[in-house]
């Protein structure tokens, strides 16, 4: 058991890793203006380089603990499958971008408000439904990093 808690955390990271990379590509292809890394980081330091760092080993943490949920999907599911991690990647997606995004102003002190704006503190703007408001592909390149992100654990932990 310990070993496959291990062997799953692992992919898991490595998983948040490839999640990233497409992320940053997306961000540098000019697909998204969002970086997820960078808008966690912002959460506990207003040093924007500092929150690249930050954001980046937390999503790490994140992804790690967000395996072991995938992990206990997949027993209770009845098994590992490329196409369970591929359904389950895009279940998370679709929760993220209807959901998550729309949480991040109540939980990001440095991030606007959809309803009162930005403030001397508040200067990052608001995702907005689907995070559009970081660009009109952002939910592709989103959702597409879900879907990679699921499948790959999927695979590997079959």
């Amino acid at each position: 058991m310990m070993m496959m808690l291990g062997t799953t955390v692992f992919w898991g990271v490595f998983g948040s890793i490839v999640f990233t990379t497409i992320l940053a590509a997306s961000q540098g292809f000019g697909f998204t203006r969002m970086n997820i890394p960078f808008l966690l980081g912002t959460m506990f330091t207003a040093d924007r380089d500092r929150a690249k760092v930050y954001g980046v080993l937390l999503h790490l943490v994140v992804g790690s603990v967000i395996s072991l949920l995938y992990l206990s999907a997949f027993h209770v599911s009845g098994g590992t499958t490329w196409w369970k991690g591929l359904l389950f990647g895009a279940v998370q997606g679709a929760f993220f971008l209807t959901f998550g995004v729309s949480l991040l102003p109540a939980l990001h002190p440095r991030m606007a408000s959809e309803h009162e704006g930005p403030t001397v503190v508040r200067q990052l703007e608001p995702p907005g439904f689907l995070g559009l408001n970081y660009g009109a592909r952002t939910p592709v390149s989103i959702f597409v990093s879900h879907l990679v992100w699921g499948l790959l654990l999927g695979v590997t932990l079959a």
